[in-house]
């Protein structure tokens, strides 16, 4: 064995797991009909990844349906979804109710965020509607990972089949 490969061997030993509560866990990360952004999208799959979970990244433009044939056929831990265009709270009112009518989904944690709306970070009136909607969590515009990580560190695992 070259030096090399014993480095890489000797690291791949030593690798600590910072972050084992996705282990085994699976998101589905997703964006909205009209919302064609991707950077938002793999810094999500990216971040959730480094805390463990596998992510299965649906892609922009989103229909509803394939979100809710995904979510029907993986039976994910938790579905994100991520705005952009300010159309966040429109389409997230549809997305949310089309999910919660199918009662396989009725307690499926779901998350959005981005941006909800045109009118910017002041734009603040969103969150309570989306909430009584259905979303599990709403993260504004600018408001940072640290609330998103508590939420999804505070999810319940789901009993092992």
């Amino acid at each position: 064995m070259n030096e090399y490969a014993e480095l890489s061997s000797d690291l791949a030993d030593a690798a600590v797991d910072y972050s084992p509560e996705g282990r085994g866990r699976t998101v589905v990360v997703t964006s909205l009909a009209s919302d064609s952004h991707t950077w938002n999208l793999v810094f999500l799959q990216l971040f959730l990844e480094e805390l463990g979970y596998d992510v299965v990244n649906l892609g922009p433009c989103v229909p509803d349906e394939l979100l809710v044939e995904e979510c029907r056929a993986r039976r994910p831990d938790l579905v994100v979804v991520s705005s952009v265009n300010g159309h966040g709270y429109q389409e997230g009112l549809r997305v949310i109710r089309e999910l919660r009518a199918h009662g396989e989904l009725v307690d499926l944690p779901m998350a959005i965020g981005g941006k909800l709306g045109v009118g910017g970070a002041q734009d603040t009136r969103y969150a309570e509607e989306l909430m009584v909607a259905g979303f599990d969590l709403v993260i504004e515009e600018g408001a940072g990972t640290s609330a998103f990580r508590h939420f999804i560190e505070s999810l319940p695992q789901r009993a092992l089949p």
